[in-house]
């Protein structure tokens, strides 16, 4: 196997820096040369370079999948217009608009942070395409940064509860496991970035939460 393990800007926490979906992916400025080469590589899409509200925290300001992305209130103009060209972008609407950090989203269904707005869910779900549902996972409110979902399955926090596990699967339709990256943190979606084509996890995880990742997500068979 190839090595998954990728470090941007000189940090672990890859979901926290990009964000990627079964069609691009957007990582910040300072990504650049070996470690965008090894993310396209690694994930089958083309990177786009840029900040979001001049910010390199791409993934924790920015929700998207295949069909648009929804981002923080902070975006530029600039911002907008260079995710417009990729799918509908709009920003998320209220106080709480890290949208990267509290809407966990494939290209089938979102499950978001549980007191977001009526407005904001009805944005998340014209602009993703997607039915919303306002949840937790492991008791955290911030849903984004506590699991990653593809179209394929989802590797959640692992102190996932079983009604939270029945939520998933009803919502989404598609395996659930439980995980960690990065040497044992819980909070999967801050240390990992995959698709269904592929993945690339954070430069501290173990061969064992490797193993987890690519069963739970569908890369083994």
């Amino acid at each position: 196997m190839r090595d998954k393990r990728v470090k941007i800007a000189g940090s672990s926490l890859l979901g926290v820096f990009a964000r990627c979906t079964e069609e691009v992916l957007l990582a910040p400025l300072e990504a650049r040369g070996k470690v965008i080469e090894s993310l396209e590589r690694l994930l089958q899409v083309s990177a786009i370079p840029l900040t979001i509200g001049g910010s390199m925290v791409i993934g924790s300001l920015v929700a998207g999948n295949s069909h648009g992305f929804v981002v923080t209130t902070h975006a530029s103009k600039a911002d907008l217009a260079r995710l417009s060209e990729h799918g509908r972008v709009a920003q998320l609407p209220g106080k709480m608009c890290a949208a990267g950090n509290i809407v966990l989203a494939n290209d089938s269904a979102a499950l978001v942070h549980p007191t977001l707005s009526s407005k904001a869910c009805e944005v998340i779900s014209s602009t993703l395409g997607v039915p919303v549902q306002k949840g937790t996972i492991g008791g955290l409110k911030t849903v984004g940064m506590s699991s990653v979902a593809t179209n394929k399955g989802i590797l959640a926090h692992p102190r996932l509860s079983p009604e939270e596990l029945a939520v998933l699967e009803d919502l989404f339709q598609l395996p659930v496991d439980v995980g960690t990256v990065n040497m044992g943190s819980p909070l999967v979606g801050s240390g990992l970035l995959a698709n269904s084509r592929g993945y690339a996890a954070g430069w501290e995880t173990s061969g064992p939460e490797l193993g987890r990742v690519e069963d739970t997500l569908g890369y083994l068979g």
